[in-house]
């Protein structure tokens, strides 16, 4: 009687971590994802309409932009304010403001326009991450301008802790001097988040949004 009772326990106990692992890695994804594909409406809509909402109104929480990583394999990905996990839980990345400040690149300034997002889970955004390679394109979409950046550095594993790779002068990716960087952060190995993932990528040019939105030539 024991022995059964207690195989018993273990299929209950098998079904329910079964269950748990089918909401954490496609329930979640399947809400984030239709969350992010409202507010990036929202924001497309706003451009469209010409409102104070795009790009340089930065307390928006629709988001300020979107990222497209054709090596992901994602499609675009809306961009928003933080890197807490209330924002990304919401398939989006979000833009470094502590410990580490990012720069966003509407700014015209030097420095790093650093991002995180979820490798599994919760859209899930920069699952793919480990398929970016040296010479990949990434590319931030704003209303005005399409910013194309050029993969320079990965590095495949490093310390949670280690707030150095997103530097203004991103010096663990070799480079010395300002420039306008981006960084893509996310958690290794899949499925846990004991270590980061991190992509740098340098600022090669930049292109005018034209009245039909015509893609940079690494997108289409």
């Amino acid at each position: 009687m024991a022995v059964s009772v207690f195989g018993e326990l273990l299929i209950t106990a098998g079904l329910v971590l079964g269950l748990f692992v089918v909401y954490s890695l496609w329930w979640t994804n399947v809400v984030a994802d239709r969350a992010a594909h409202k507010e990036a409406d929202k924001v497309r809509d706003s451009w469209m309409q010409d409102r104070d909402t795009g790009p340089g109104a930065l307390d928006t929480r629709n988001g300020i932009g979107f990222l497209h990583v054709p090596a992901m394999r994602n499609g675009e990905v809306l961009v928003e304010k933080g890197t807490s996990t209330k924002i990304l839980n919401d398939g989006v990345a979000g833009y470094y403001t502590d410990p580490v400040k990012a720069t966003l690149p509407t700014s015209g300034k030097n420095g790093n326009f650093s991002l995180a997002a979820h490798r599994d889970g919760h859209g899930a955004k920069f699952h793919n991450i480990d398929k970016v390679k040296k010479g990949d394109p990434i590319v931030f979409e704003t209303k005005d301008k399409w910013y194309v950046y050029k993969v320079y550095a990965v590095l495949p594993e490093t310390s949670k802790y280690n707030v150095k790779v997103l530097g203004a002068v991103p010096k663990e990716s070799g480079k010395k001097k300002a420039g306008h960087y981006i960084t893509l952060t996310t958690c290794t190995p899949v499925y846990t988040s004991r270590y980061r993932y991190v992509v740098w990528g340098e600022l090669v040019r930049t292109e005018k949004v034209d009245s039909e939105r015509t893609l940079p030539k690494e997108l289409r």
